[in-house]
Protein backbone atom coordinates (compact mmCIF):
# COMPACT_ATOMS: atom_id res chain seq x y z
CA UNK A 1 0.00 0.00 0.00
CA UNK A 2 1.11 3.53 -0.68
CA UNK A 3 1.79 5.69 2.34
CA UNK A 4 -0.85 8.40 2.57
CA UNK A 5 0.38 11.92 1.93
CA UNK A 6 -0.84 14.65 4.30
CA UNK A 7 -2.96 16.21 1.53
CA UNK A 8 -4.67 12.92 0.68
CA UNK A 9 -5.27 12.10 4.32
CA UNK A 10 -6.88 15.49 4.83
CA UNK A 11 -9.01 15.12 1.69
CA UNK A 12 -10.24 11.74 2.97
CA UNK A 13 -12.05 13.47 5.81
CA UNK A 14 -15.37 14.98 4.66
CA UNK A 15 -15.69 18.61 5.71
CA UNK A 16 -19.21 19.92 5.21
CA UNK A 17 -22.53 19.27 3.49
CA UNK A 18 -25.21 21.92 3.25
CA UNK A 19 -27.59 19.21 2.01
CA UNK A 20 -27.02 17.22 5.21
CA UNK A 21 -27.96 20.26 7.28
CA UNK A 22 -31.07 20.84 5.16
CA UNK A 23 -32.20 17.21 5.41
CA UNK A 24 -31.48 17.12 9.15
CA UNK A 25 -33.77 20.12 9.57
CA UNK A 26 -36.48 18.46 7.50
CA UNK A 27 -36.33 15.23 9.51
CA UNK A 28 -36.42 17.06 12.83
CA UNK A 29 -39.26 19.25 11.60
CA UNK A 30 -41.24 16.16 10.59
CA UNK A 31 -40.88 14.73 14.09
CA UNK A 32 -41.83 18.07 15.62
CA UNK A 33 -44.95 18.40 13.46
CA UNK A 34 -45.96 14.78 14.13
CA UNK A 35 -45.40 15.24 17.85
CA UNK A 36 -47.40 18.47 17.99
CA UNK A 37 -50.26 16.91 16.03
CA UNK A 38 -50.24 13.85 18.29
CA UNK A 39 -50.35 15.98 21.44
CA UNK A 40 -53.17 18.13 20.12
CA UNK A 41 -55.33 15.51 18.40
CA UNK A 42 -54.53 12.45 20.52
CA UNK A 43 -56.92 13.28 23.38
CA UNK A 44 -59.68 14.10 20.85
CA UNK A 45 -59.45 11.26 18.31
CA UNK A 46 -56.97 8.41 18.19
CA UNK A 47 -57.92 7.70 14.57
CA UNK A 48 -57.25 11.25 13.41
CA UNK A 49 -54.06 11.37 15.46
CA UNK A 50 -52.78 8.22 13.76
CA UNK A 51 -53.85 9.50 10.33
CA UNK A 52 -51.95 12.76 10.80
CA UNK A 53 -48.78 11.03 11.94
CA UNK A 54 -49.08 8.64 9.00
CA UNK A 55 -49.44 11.56 6.60
CA UNK A 56 -46.26 13.16 7.94
CA UNK A 57 -44.11 10.05 7.73
CA UNK A 58 -45.72 8.18 4.83
CA UNK A 59 -46.85 11.01 2.56
CA UNK A 60 -43.77 10.46 0.39
CA UNK A 61 -45.16 7.03 -0.54
CA UNK A 62 -48.09 8.75 -2.26
CA UNK A 63 -45.69 10.97 -4.21
CA UNK A 64 -43.73 7.90 -5.28
CA UNK A 65 -46.96 6.25 -6.45
CA UNK A 66 -47.81 9.29 -8.58
CA UNK A 67 -44.32 9.19 -10.11
CA UNK A 68 -44.73 5.49 -10.89
CA UNK A 69 -48.06 6.07 -12.62
CA UNK A 70 -46.63 8.91 -14.69
CA UNK A 71 -43.59 6.82 -15.66
CA UNK A 72 -45.77 3.87 -16.64
CA UNK A 73 -47.85 6.08 -18.92
CA UNK A 74 -44.86 7.76 -20.57
CA UNK A 75 -43.00 4.45 -21.00
CA UNK A 76 -45.83 3.06 -23.12
CA UNK A 77 -44.26 4.82 -26.10
CA UNK A 78 -40.65 3.95 -25.28
CA UNK A 79 -38.42 1.36 -26.95
CA UNK A 80 -37.52 -0.32 -23.65
CA UNK A 81 -39.49 -3.45 -22.67
CA UNK A 82 -42.72 -2.49 -20.92
CA UNK A 83 -43.10 -3.40 -17.26
CA UNK A 84 -46.26 -5.10 -16.06
CA UNK A 85 -48.39 -4.02 -13.10
CA UNK A 86 -46.70 -6.47 -10.72
CA UNK A 87 -43.28 -5.04 -11.56
CA UNK A 88 -44.48 -1.48 -10.96
CA UNK A 89 -45.98 -2.47 -7.61
CA UNK A 90 -42.78 -4.23 -6.58
CA UNK A 91 -40.74 -1.20 -7.66
CA UNK A 92 -42.95 1.08 -5.57
CA UNK A 93 -42.48 -1.13 -2.51
CA UNK A 94 -38.71 -1.12 -3.01
CA UNK A 95 -38.54 2.67 -3.25
CA UNK A 96 -40.81 3.16 -0.25
CA UNK A 97 -38.37 1.07 1.76
CA UNK A 98 -35.11 2.52 0.42
CA UNK A 99 -35.92 6.24 0.15
CA UNK A 100 -36.15 6.94 3.92
CA UNK A 101 -32.86 5.12 4.52
CA UNK A 102 -31.13 7.40 2.02
CA UNK A 103 -32.84 10.76 2.53
CA UNK A 104 -33.71 10.59 6.24
CA UNK A 105 -30.76 8.66 7.63
CA UNK A 106 -27.63 8.07 5.54
CA UNK A 107 -27.39 11.51 3.93
CA UNK A 108 -28.43 13.76 6.82
CA UNK A 109 -26.85 11.87 9.72
CA UNK A 110 -24.30 9.34 8.42
CA UNK A 111 -22.66 11.14 5.51
CA UNK A 112 -19.36 11.58 7.39
CA UNK A 113 -19.02 7.84 7.98
CA UNK A 114 -16.47 5.80 6.03
CA UNK A 115 -14.07 8.56 4.91
CA UNK A 116 -12.45 8.40 1.49
CA UNK A 117 -9.37 6.24 1.05
CA UNK A 118 -6.08 7.83 2.08
CA UNK A 119 -3.91 5.22 0.36
CA UNK A 120 -4.13 2.66 -2.42
CA UNK A 121 -2.33 -0.10 -4.31
CA UNK A 122 -0.48 0.55 -7.56
CA UNK A 123 -2.17 -2.50 -9.09
CA UNK A 124 -5.75 -1.48 -8.29
CA UNK A 125 -7.65 1.38 -9.90
CA UNK A 126 -9.49 3.70 -7.56
CA UNK A 127 -13.17 4.60 -7.88
CA UNK A 128 -14.74 8.06 -7.90
CA UNK A 129 -18.29 7.98 -6.52
CA UNK A 130 -20.52 10.73 -7.95
CA UNK A 131 -24.00 11.12 -6.45
CA UNK A 132 -27.08 12.60 -8.07
CA UNK A 133 -29.68 15.31 -7.54
CA UNK A 134 -30.39 16.32 -3.91
CA UNK A 135 -27.86 13.81 -2.58
CA UNK A 136 -24.44 13.80 -0.93
CA UNK A 137 -21.68 11.25 -0.33
CA UNK A 138 -23.83 9.49 2.27
CA UNK A 139 -25.79 8.02 -0.64
CA UNK A 140 -22.85 5.69 -1.34
CA UNK A 141 -22.39 4.13 2.12
CA UNK A 142 -23.36 0.57 0.99
CA UNK A 143 -20.91 0.89 -1.92
CA UNK A 144 -18.17 2.18 0.36
CA UNK A 145 -18.57 -0.85 2.60
CA UNK A 146 -18.28 -3.18 -0.40
CA UNK A 147 -15.28 -1.31 -1.79
CA UNK A 148 -13.51 -1.51 1.56
CA UNK A 149 -14.20 -5.24 1.73
CA UNK A 150 -12.66 -5.62 -1.74
CA UNK A 151 -9.71 -3.39 -0.79
CA UNK A 152 -10.58 -1.00 -3.63
CA UNK A 153 -9.69 2.65 -2.87
CA UNK A 154 -12.37 5.26 -3.47
CA UNK A 155 -12.95 9.00 -3.51
CA UNK A 156 -16.32 10.71 -3.12
CA UNK A 157 -17.57 14.28 -3.32
CA UNK A 158 -20.51 16.47 -2.42
CA UNK A 159 -21.87 18.24 -5.51
CA UNK A 160 -22.58 21.76 -4.33
CA UNK A 161 -24.17 24.25 -4.68
CA UNK A 162 -27.09 21.84 -4.31
CA UNK A 163 -29.29 23.57 -6.90
CA UNK A 164 -26.56 25.15 -9.00
CA UNK A 165 -25.68 24.51 -12.62
CA UNK A 166 -24.22 21.11 -13.45
CA UNK A 167 -21.30 22.97 -15.05
CA UNK A 168 -20.39 24.30 -11.60
CA UNK A 169 -19.52 20.74 -10.57
CA UNK A 170 -16.72 20.43 -13.14
CA UNK A 171 -13.95 21.72 -10.81
CA UNK A 172 -15.17 19.36 -8.07
CA UNK A 173 -15.06 16.45 -10.52
CA UNK A 174 -11.58 17.42 -11.65
CA UNK A 175 -10.27 17.55 -8.09
CA UNK A 176 -11.87 14.18 -7.25
CA UNK A 177 -10.32 12.50 -10.29
CA UNK A 178 -6.93 13.98 -9.37
CA UNK A 179 -7.22 12.64 -5.80
CA UNK A 180 -8.25 9.19 -7.03
CA UNK A 181 -5.35 9.07 -9.49
CA UNK A 182 -2.88 10.11 -6.79
CA UNK A 183 -3.94 7.11 -4.69
CA UNK A 184 -2.68 4.53 -7.17
CA UNK A 185 -1.12 6.27 -10.15
CA UNK A 186 -3.78 4.69 -12.38
CA UNK A 187 -6.72 6.28 -14.17
CA UNK A 188 -9.79 5.73 -11.95
CA UNK A 189 -13.27 4.46 -12.77
CA UNK A 190 -16.21 6.82 -12.27
CA UNK A 191 -19.40 5.37 -10.77
CA UNK A 192 -22.26 7.85 -11.05
CA UNK A 193 -25.89 7.82 -10.03
CA UNK A 194 -28.54 9.92 -11.77
CA UNK A 195 -27.41 13.54 -12.31
CA UNK A 196 -23.89 12.47 -11.32
CA UNK A 197 -23.51 10.91 -14.76
CA UNK A 198 -24.23 14.28 -16.37
CA UNK A 199 -21.65 15.91 -14.08
CA UNK A 200 -19.13 13.32 -15.31
CA UNK A 201 -20.00 14.03 -18.94
CA UNK A 202 -19.73 17.79 -18.37
CA UNK A 203 -16.27 17.25 -16.90
CA UNK A 204 -15.21 15.01 -19.79
CA UNK A 205 -16.37 17.70 -22.23
CA UNK A 206 -14.51 20.46 -20.38
CA UNK A 207 -11.00 19.54 -21.54
CA UNK A 208 -9.45 17.62 -24.46
CA UNK A 209 -7.34 15.61 -22.03
CA UNK A 210 -10.07 14.66 -19.55
CA UNK A 211 -10.98 11.33 -21.21
CA UNK A 212 -7.40 10.09 -20.96
CA UNK A 213 -7.51 10.56 -17.18
CA UNK A 214 -10.22 7.94 -16.53
CA UNK A 215 -10.68 4.27 -17.34
CA UNK A 216 -14.46 3.98 -17.71
CA UNK A 217 -17.68 5.60 -16.56
CA UNK A 218 -20.46 3.52 -15.00
CA UNK A 219 -23.75 5.41 -14.82
CA UNK A 220 -26.85 4.27 -12.92
CA UNK A 221 -30.20 5.81 -13.85
CA UNK A 222 -28.59 8.86 -15.45
CA UNK A 223 -30.87 11.09 -17.57
CA UNK A 224 -28.40 11.12 -20.46
CA UNK A 225 -31.09 12.42 -22.78
CA UNK A 226 -33.12 14.19 -20.11
CA UNK A 227 -36.21 13.08 -18.26
CA UNK A 228 -39.90 13.86 -18.66
CA UNK A 229 -40.19 14.69 -14.96
CA UNK A 230 -37.70 17.59 -15.21
CA UNK A 231 -40.28 19.70 -17.05
CA UNK A 232 -41.73 20.54 -13.64
CA UNK A 233 -38.42 21.77 -12.16
CA UNK A 234 -37.45 25.43 -12.00
CA UNK A 235 -34.08 24.80 -10.36
CA UNK A 236 -30.89 25.33 -12.35
CA UNK A 237 -29.75 21.72 -12.47
CA UNK A 238 -33.33 20.49 -12.67
CA UNK A 239 -33.97 22.50 -15.84
CA UNK A 240 -30.76 21.11 -17.34
CA UNK A 241 -32.22 17.61 -17.10
CA UNK A 242 -35.19 18.43 -19.32
CA UNK A 243 -35.45 16.30 -22.44
CA UNK A 244 -33.43 17.81 -25.31
CA UNK A 245 -33.10 21.17 -23.55
CA UNK A 246 -30.51 23.76 -24.62
CA UNK A 247 -28.03 22.58 -21.99
CA UNK A 248 -28.32 18.96 -23.13
CA UNK A 249 -27.79 19.98 -26.75
CA UNK A 250 -24.80 22.14 -25.83
CA UNK A 251 -23.27 19.26 -23.85
CA UNK A 252 -23.63 16.96 -26.85
CA UNK A 253 -22.01 19.56 -29.11
CA UNK A 254 -19.05 19.94 -26.76
CA UNK A 255 -18.64 16.16 -26.58
CA UNK A 256 -18.71 15.72 -30.35
CA UNK A 257 -16.23 18.56 -30.77
CA UNK A 258 -13.71 16.63 -28.67
CA UNK A 259 -14.49 13.09 -29.83
CA UNK A 260 -16.52 11.91 -32.81
CA UNK A 261 -18.07 9.11 -30.74
CA UNK A 262 -18.27 11.25 -27.55
CA UNK A 263 -16.36 8.50 -25.65
CA UNK A 264 -19.45 6.28 -25.71
CA UNK A 265 -17.28 3.16 -25.64
CA UNK A 266 -16.09 4.13 -22.15
CA UNK A 267 -19.64 4.12 -20.72
CA UNK A 268 -21.63 1.36 -19.05
CA UNK A 269 -25.19 2.63 -18.53
CA UNK A 270 -27.54 0.86 -16.13
CA UNK A 271 -31.21 1.68 -16.64
CA UNK A 272 -34.61 0.33 -15.66
CA UNK A 273 -38.08 0.12 -17.16
CA UNK A 274 -39.60 1.07 -13.78
CA UNK A 275 -37.41 4.11 -13.02
CA UNK A 276 -39.77 6.63 -11.43
CA UNK A 277 -37.46 9.63 -11.92
CA UNK A 278 -35.70 9.07 -15.25
CA UNK A 279 -38.19 8.24 -17.96
CA UNK A 280 -38.89 7.37 -20.72
CA UNK A 281 -36.64 4.48 -19.72
CA UNK A 282 -34.34 4.62 -22.74
CA UNK A 283 -33.30 8.20 -21.94
CA UNK A 284 -30.92 6.66 -19.40
CA UNK A 285 -28.95 5.01 -22.23
CA UNK A 286 -26.27 6.34 -24.55
CA UNK A 287 -25.99 5.25 -28.19
CA UNK A 288 -22.88 3.14 -28.67
CA UNK A 289 -22.44 2.44 -24.96
CA UNK A 290 -22.83 -0.78 -22.99
CA UNK A 291 -26.47 -0.23 -21.97
CA UNK A 292 -27.72 -2.74 -19.39
CA UNK A 293 -31.37 -3.09 -18.50
CA UNK A 294 -32.46 -4.06 -14.99
CA UNK A 295 -36.17 -4.77 -15.14
CA UNK A 296 -38.39 -3.76 -12.23
CA UNK A 297 -36.02 -1.50 -10.27
CA UNK A 298 -36.97 2.05 -9.16
CA UNK A 299 -34.63 5.03 -9.36
CA UNK A 300 -32.90 5.08 -5.97
CA UNK A 301 -33.03 1.32 -5.33
CA UNK A 302 -31.47 0.74 -8.79
CA UNK A 303 -28.17 1.98 -7.38
CA UNK A 304 -28.20 -0.79 -4.77
CA UNK A 305 -29.61 -3.58 -6.92
CA UNK A 306 -27.48 -6.74 -6.43
CA UNK A 307 -26.79 -7.13 -10.14
CA UNK A 308 -25.78 -3.48 -10.55
CA UNK A 309 -23.45 -3.58 -7.57
CA UNK A 310 -21.97 -7.03 -8.26
CA UNK A 311 -21.25 -6.52 -11.94
CA UNK A 312 -20.01 -2.97 -11.51
CA UNK A 313 -17.70 -3.95 -8.65
CA UNK A 314 -16.46 -6.90 -10.70
CA UNK A 315 -15.46 -4.50 -13.47
CA UNK A 316 -13.56 -2.39 -10.97
CA UNK A 317 -11.96 -5.13 -8.87
CA UNK A 318 -10.87 -7.48 -11.64
CA UNK A 319 -10.37 -5.08 -14.52
CA UNK A 320 -12.13 -6.88 -17.40
CA UNK A 321 -15.85 -6.23 -17.78
CA UNK A 322 -18.37 -8.89 -17.01
CA UNK A 323 -20.13 -10.30 -20.09
CA UNK A 324 -21.86 -7.46 -21.89
CA UNK A 325 -25.58 -7.49 -22.32
CA UNK A 326 -26.04 -4.72 -24.85
CA UNK A 327 -29.47 -3.48 -25.65
CA UNK A 328 -30.71 -1.22 -28.40
CA UNK A 329 -30.21 2.44 -27.59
Amino acid sequence: MKSPTPSLAAAARPVSSSLARLQQSMVLMAFAVAGAWLCWMGPRSAAWAAAGVGAVFLGYAVILAVEMVAAAMVNRHDAAPRANAAQWMAAWRQEVRVAPLVFAWRQPFCWRQLPDSAEGRASQRAVVLVHGFVCNRGFWLPWMKRLRALNVPYVSLNLEPIFGSIDEYVPLMDAAVARATALTGLAPTLICHSMGGLAARAWLASSPGAASRIDKVITIGTPHRGTWLARFSHLNNGRQMRHDCDWQQDLLSRELLLHAERNADRFVCWYSNTDNIVFPASTATLPGSDNRLVAGAPHVALAFHPRVMNESLAMVASGPSSPSERTAS
